[in-house]
């Protein structure tokens, strides 16, 4: 990862703080090691120092301050690989949405609408390979996520729990998963063996919440929880309530909530409902877990607000970069 100055030459604000990032890429199941301050133009020795044969990035185009492509030096080397882009998910969309603060992206949203700006992508992507050239980035914008049962499988642990596990339950909304929801998980796991994540529905949370409320949509915010190391199985769409059936299907021996709740600008609702966990308090089986930091969603959303012309002049250089690379490639 790059450190926060080197990323600052190009983005000049980071929504995370350089620990931040570390942690949160370094809780996601498939990393091995991260590498701290990594420069913002990949090296060649920095490579062979890590023993890595090959650099992955998405499809996406990633050019450096004075827009040059960053991976310049690993591609003539022939080290570089793409993989495809998830559209619509990427820190660029997510701060369009937060300065938007719509609903739009929320899983209640027109099927066919979602379809249909899918299709609009494509239809760009189709336009420049015509020899098109764009008049705003296919790459950079606010678009929706359209999940499969694929993509589920694919972030799933596959693990299931054994007779012996001792089986951890904890909910929430986990929206735009930062450090304070890993390491609350992190603690949550080690009460027992096997972490059943619940993830609260877009309607609800946004009953709770309020404005534009969850920023990531329910399926986007159950791939988040399950790219967490220390998360084996999640619930979709769990209620706010918790019932005893859910508890006797699931074998939950724990369940656990932190000591941070995040109700956004509902202030009314600023306080933990008691009804939530009566069922586990009359079982005898609740443990409050005290939130090792003090960061919530609201405050990410709020370091976006409080820079709001800085994150729009960022949102709006980088489409411009991105298509002035398109019209210079089409040139070639």
């Amino acid at each position: 990862l790059s450190s926060s100055s080197a990323a600052s030459d190009v983005y000049k604000r980071q929504v995370m703080n350089e620990e931040e990032r570390y942690l949160a890429v370094a809780a996601c199941k498939w990393v091995d090691e991260v590498v701290k301050a990594a420069p913002y133009v990949t090296e060649l020795a920095v490579m062979d120092k890590y023993n890595c044969d090959i650099c992955v990035h998405g499809d996406d185009i990633v050019v450096s301050a004075d827009g040059v492509d960053t991976y310049h030096k690993v591609k003539e080397a022939g080290r570089f690989r793409t993989v495809p882009r998830t559209e619509g998910v990427s820190t660029t969309a997510l701060v369009g949405r937060m300065l938007l603060m719509t609903k739009d992206h929320h899983t209640t949203h027109d099927a066919d609408k979602s379809a249909l700006h899918h299709g609009t992508f494509t239809k760009q992507i189709g336009e420049l390979a015509q020899g098109g050239l764009p008049k705003s980035s296919p790459y950079t914008g606010v678009s929706h996520f359209l999940p499969s049962s694929r993509k589920i499988v694919q972030f799933s642990e596959g693990r299931d729990p054994t007779p012996d596990d001792i089986i951890v339950y904890a909910d929430g909304g986990f929206d735009l998963f930062h450090v304070g929801h890993i390491d609350f998980l992190k603690r949550a796991k080690e009460l027992g063996t096997y972490l059943i994540v619940g993830v609260n529905p877009d309607k609800v949370i946004n009953e709770k919440k309020g404005w534009g409320y969850p920023v990531m949509n329910l399926h986007e915010r159950v791939l988040s929880v399950l790219s967490c190391r220390y998360v084996d199985e999640v619930i979709i769409g769990a209620p706010w309530s918790l019932t005893e059936q859910i508890i006797k299907n699931h074998n939950i021996k724990i369940v656990v909530h932190g000591t941070v709740f995040d109700y956004g600008n509902n202030q009314e609702d600023a306080h933990l409902d008691v009804s939530v966990y009566e069922v586990p308090k009359k079982l005898g089986i609740y443990r409050e877990i005290k939130s090792p930091r003090g960061i919530t969603t609201s405050d990410v959303v709020n370091r976006v607000i409080d820079n709001y012309k800085k994150f729009q002049e960022r949102n709006r250089k980088k489409e411009a970069k991105e298509i002035q690379h398109i019209q210079q490639s089409s040139t070639q």
